[in-house]
């Protein structure tokens, strides 16, 4: 039986995009030896799309986006940690979104949902 998913980030610098997710995102995690952190991520889920809607020159990708109930609150909360807001929020069918930076300089996309949430079945 499948009991949970796990989500790798890579990171040009993984110290400093542990430390933000463990002080500004406040997620809690574990040393899983070593001091190699893992953390625990709010209720997921996971959508399959057509290659046809994100295009690629290459293989399939895969994305990781965290999910807030109120994007424009949340977004007030991280400007007043100093987080850089990297996107304008856009509105789209599904949500509003936008993106963060994380301190290796990659780009963390965030978005509210405007459809039913899987995660809460």
């Amino acid at each position: 039986m499948i009991s949970g998913a796990h989500v790798i980030l890579y990171s040009q610098d993984a110290e400093a995009d542990r430390a933000f997710i463990r002080d500004v995102l406040a997620f809690p995690g574990v040393d899983a030896g070593g001091g190699w952190l893992v953390f625990k991520l709010p209720p997921a889920e996971v959508a399959v799309h057509p290659t046809a809607v994100h295009p690629t020159d290459g293989p399939p990708q895969h994305e990781f986006y965290l999910m807030c109930d109120d994007l424009d609150s949340q977004l007030g909360e991280f400007r007043s940690k100093g987080v850089e807001i990297t996107r304008p929020v856009s509105e789209q069918r599904w949500g509003r979104q936008t993106a963060i930076r994380l301190p290796s300089g990659a780009e963390l996309p965030l978005y509210e949902p405007l459809y039913p949430l899987a995660h809460g079945l």
